[in-house]
């Protein structure tokens, strides 16, 4: 089975903050997205988008606290069968004309592919009772924390 997936726009990183950039085809599609705080964004990591790569379907260990071997399903890392990432966006404005979304932060390289767009909604992206295993329990519970929160205690091979 094949599937095609083109890009609806990129990521731009220009130093002075982060947006999407929607292709004018798919500019009508960010209808009615105004109000929401957040968007799911998922993308292609497109410089780790190789045949080595999409055939690791395990990796030593990468968290410190973590079993020695792990699956990629059990990790975000990029390197993965389909290279597909999801990051959940702060917005801070859209401008529908220019086909722009202004972010609060986005982990995506300047020009990383735009494969699609969705609003965060509580209803269907917040769980309340959730459980993740002992070796990542002293991780951020909330998004928010992730900026403040030390990542280098969390990878097995931080600098």
């Amino acid at each position: 089975m094949t599937f095609n997936l083109e890009p609806v726009g990129h990521v731009r990183c220009d130093g002075t903050g982060y947006s999407l950039q929607i292709d004018a085809p798919f500019r009508s599609a960010l209808l009615a997205l105004d109000g929401f705080s957040h968007l799911n964004v998922l993308w292609w990591c497109h410089h780790l988008d190789d045949p080595e790569y999409r055939a690791m379907v395990t990796t030593d260990k990468p968290y410190r606290l973590g079993p020695d071997r792990i699956g990629v399903f059990a990790t975000r890392s990029p390197v993965r069968p389909n290279p597909i990432a999801l990051t959940a966006c702060p917005v801070i404005k859209i401008d529908h004309e220019a086909g722009r979304i202004d972010l609060g932060y986005i982990d995506a390289e300047d020009g990383t592919p735009i494969l699609d767009i969705k609003p965060y909604l509580p209803a269907t992206d917040r769980v309340r009772e959730v459980s993740t295993p002992q070796w990542c329990a002293g991780w951020p519970h909330w998004w928010e924390e992730s900026a403040t929160f030390d990542w280098s205690t969390v990878f097995e091979n931080a600098q």
